[in-house]
């Protein structure tokens, strides 16, 4: 068994951090505290991250959780083996092996055995008992019931989980858990067993009390008389009406309000700051923990990140005004160009006073990215000799994938690149990717950091990557700064409490876009913020800054299960996921311009307030040309070359791979066609343009404005009509950072006046 189950145990040192001093002292990018970095336990799915000594924790309830739980936990050495006799007795009679844990087995499985929680099975049980015993052999039995203590589950808050003593007390009992009477302790190690269920049924689990305050006189832990009056002691969790008689016994008990437990919780941080940069201060916890050891990182020094706290708490003040679905959550992550350094995370929807979820959405979550993934296609086709005056074929695809539009209308015409990106068209992007090639693209998206998925076949080029903001606003800062791609990071330097450097970040970046190819994605980025009015249904106007240059992309899921809005400014790149934290649908009037861009805008704008407005650096061999009223980049080499219409009928069998997953299966994005359905007719006057035909302005009908992905819109034909191009002069910006930043360029320059989240833009999401 040692041979199979014995190798890469954890470390039970790992739970000694309620011995560590809790003092390591956390900086921003300016050398300006922002927090220290608490020791926390995990318990399965959650955390505790407000751990108390055991001298904060009543004597009652360690006596009471003791004698509940594991009666011999002071006697046995880990293992109370006449326990596991009972355990292996009842897994041979009932084919089920759980039973019999000691207190010392229960913090390994809850903590070191986390993963294997849910596993009823030998090996989960042979790795509890090595572990225990070591445990036992390196920790004094006070410590192991206080660890114990701080991570046992108590129930469900509402929006989270009750755990620990602390917790418990405060939310069954409304006080700190050093001021739990008897008669309070003995009703919450009654209810460890099955919290949820216990607690709803006040009368029937009363008995069990009287059992256990007889069991605590007979192990010596309390007197015959203090159990008697406990017994007769009224007690009123949370939630529950009850009435008493004098003997102890109840006349009536009433479950009338299960929210207050959760109000409790909330009554006790109402008022407090202490969890602004909480999501921050996580994903340093967490990517710290990769680089030193538990003891390393709790025993005190300094960790200096590259946050910015105006970032910060502009982005957390976006999620606190956020108008979101109900059921929904979001992402927010901001970073700069010149470095990848996060500036900014935000992992929950933030409330104020309220410590955000543990799971960080920011840098853990891994979500389907929808049409956001679009520019990165199309910069990789104009990296090929593309142009944004280059026309698609917007019609349905041959062959088993059956992708739909939007709106799920086409036109059967050629529209510019610009054109399809502005209006998030899926039938011509899919066409772009069939001849550029998956494979292709799939090298791209791995050199921008992401891990496409391998059969997800021409899906891919319309959203089915899965992503956490943190990547994605690191993938489109390479617009921002010439093509250069940072490995986004957040902890820059950590030194222990002598100031001796433990670890010193070392940026990773690669050039994934030669400059000119870079700037020509960066003007498509900003034609879809600033080339479409309201009126004509642009996607992402709710993006634009005053001032600000502004660039970005919008991206929806099928069904909307996923809402995305990724953009760049000179100085901050970032991206905002809106969904449901367990998965499932927003409802049908949720749109990726009015929901998660409007949070972008407030995050980003706060983070630029009071800094003076800045220009892209655009690079030499840069021109400009009209192109259906549109002023586009191109590259002077071919500024002047006919616009080629494609169709996508050079793809190869492996990029339209009958094989690959259909669309239902793959969640495919921007609502496409069902099995089985044929296409969408066109509208009447929009007859197919034959594939070699040259595009023509008057080939785009003019239609009412509809939402992302929408096949038919169109420039307002109120609108006067663009002057000839060169009567548009080019845009030369200028005093930007260098097109290759270096890692040790200054940071975003000070604000000079102004508040976080005051940038003025965009209007309110209504």
């Amino acid at each position: 068994m040692w041979l199979m189950w014995g190798r890469d145990l954890p470390n039970v040192s790992d739970l000694d951090v309620l011995e560590f001093s809790g003092q390591t002292r956390v900086y921003d990018r300016t050398g300006t505290l922002i927090g220290t970095l608490t020791p926390s336990l995990s318990s399965g799915n959650s955390v505790n991250r407000d751990l108390l000594k055991l001298t904060d924790i009543s004597p009652y309830l360690q006596k009471a959780v003791v004698t509940s739980e594991d009666r011999r936990f002071f006697e046995h050495h880990g293992v109370d083996y006449m326990g596991i006799t009972r355990g292996l007795l009842k897994g041979l009679l009932k084919k089920d092996l759980e039973g019999g844990s000691s207190i010392t087995q229960q913090v390994v499985k809850n903590t070191l055995l986390a993963d294997l929680h849910s596993a009823r099975t030998p090996e989960r049980k042979f790795k509890e008992a090595v572990l225990a015993y070591q445990l036992d052999r390196d920790f004094d039995k006070n410590q192991i019931l206080n660890s114990y203590l701080n991570i046992i589950y108590w129930g469900d808050g509402g929006r989270g989980d009750i755990v620990g003593a602390g917790g418990a007390a405060q939310a069954y009992f409304k006080k700190p858990a050093s001021d739990l009477n008897l008669a309070e302790s003995v009703y919450l190690a009654t209810i460890i067993p099955a919290p949820n269920r216990r607690y709803k049924d006040f009368a029937a689990y009363r008995p069990l009390m009287k059992d256990l305050l007889g069991r605590m006189v007979e192990d010596g832990r309390i007197t015959q008389a203090e159990a008697d009056a406990a017994w007769k002691t009224k007690i009123y969790p949370a939630g529950w009406r009850i009435s008493w008689n004098d003997d102890g016994t109840l006349r009536g008990a009433t479950l009338e309000r299960p929210a207050r437990l959760q109000e409790n919780l909330d009554a006790a941080q109402s008022g407090q700051n202490r969890y602004q940069y909480q999501s921050y201060l996580q994903a340093v916890e967490k990517e710290m923990l990769t680089k030193v050891s538990r003891k390393q990182l709790y025993d005190g020094g300094k960790l200096y990140t590259g946050m910015d706290i105006q970032a910060q708490q502009a982005a957390e003040k976006a999620s606190l005004d956020s108008r979101l679905p109900a059921g929904a959550t979001l992402g927010i992550a901001l970073v700069n160009p010149a470095n990848g350094q996060a500036l900014a995370l935000v992992g929950q929807n933030f409330f104020e006073g309220r410590r955000p979820d543990d799971w960080n959405n920011a840098t853990q979550a891994r979500r389907q990215v929808g049409s956001s993934i679009k520019p990165l296609l199309y910069t990789l086709a104009l990296s090929q000799g593309w142009k944004q005056s280059d026309t698609v074929l917007d019609s349905p695809i041959e062959g088993d994938y059956q992708p739909m539009n939007y709106d799920r209308r086409w036109t059967g015409r050629y529209v510019t690149m610009r054109y399809a990106l502005d209006h998030s068209l899926n039938l011509p992007t899919v066409r772009m990717g069939q001849e550029i090639g998956m494979e292709n693209f799939q090298r791209k998206l791995r050199e921008l950091g992401f891990t496409p998925p391998t059969d997800a076949g021409l899906s891919l080029s319309i959203g089915t990557l899965e992503a956490s903001p943190l990547q994605m606003a690191a993938a489109y800062a390479a617009f921002a700064n010439g093509g250069i791609y940072f490995e986004p990071s957040i902890v820059r330097r950590f030194e222990d409490k002598s100031g001796k450097v433990i670890y010193n970040h070392q940026p990773v970046s690669r050039r994934v876009w030669d400059e000119q190819t870079a700037w020509l994605g960066l003007d498509m980025l900003r034609g879809v913020v600033g080339d479409l009015s309201p009126a004509q249904g642009g996607l992402a106007y709710k993006a634009k800054i005053n001032d600000w240059e502004v660039g970005g992309k919008t991206g929806t899921t099928n069904d909307i299960k996923d809402l995305w809005f990724a953009g760049v400014t000179p100085l901050v790149s970032g991206a905002v996921w809106v969904g449901k934290q367990e998965g499932g649908t927003l409802p049908s009037w949720a749109y990726s311009g009015d929901i998660p861009t409007p949070v972008w805008q407030d995050a980003v704008s706060g983070a630029l307030a009071g800094r003076s407005p800045t220009t892209f650096k655009e690079p030499s061999g840069i021109t400009y040309r009209v192109v259906r009223r549109v002023n586009m980049a191109f590259l002077t080499s071919n500024a002047d070359a006919e616009p080629v219409a494609r169709d996508g009928s050079r793809q190869s069998q492996q990029q339209n791979n009958p094989s690959a997953p259909s669309d239902n299966q793959n969640n495919q994005t921007e609502n496409p066609q069902p099995a089985g359905e044929s296409a969408a007719p066109a509208p009447a006057d929009s007859v197919p343009t034959a594939p070699d035909a040259a595009p023509t302005p008057d080939s785009i009908p003019a239609a009412p404005p509809t939402q992302e992905g929408s096949a038919t819109l169109t420039p307002d034909p109120t609108a006067p009509a663009a002057p000839p191009s060169n009567e548009i002069p080019p845009t030369n910006p200028s005093n930007l950072a260098p097109s290759e930043p270096d890692p040790t360029l200054p940071e975003i320059p000070p604000a000079q006046g102004g508040a976080a989240g005051q940038g003025s833009g965009a209007p309110a999401n209504p």
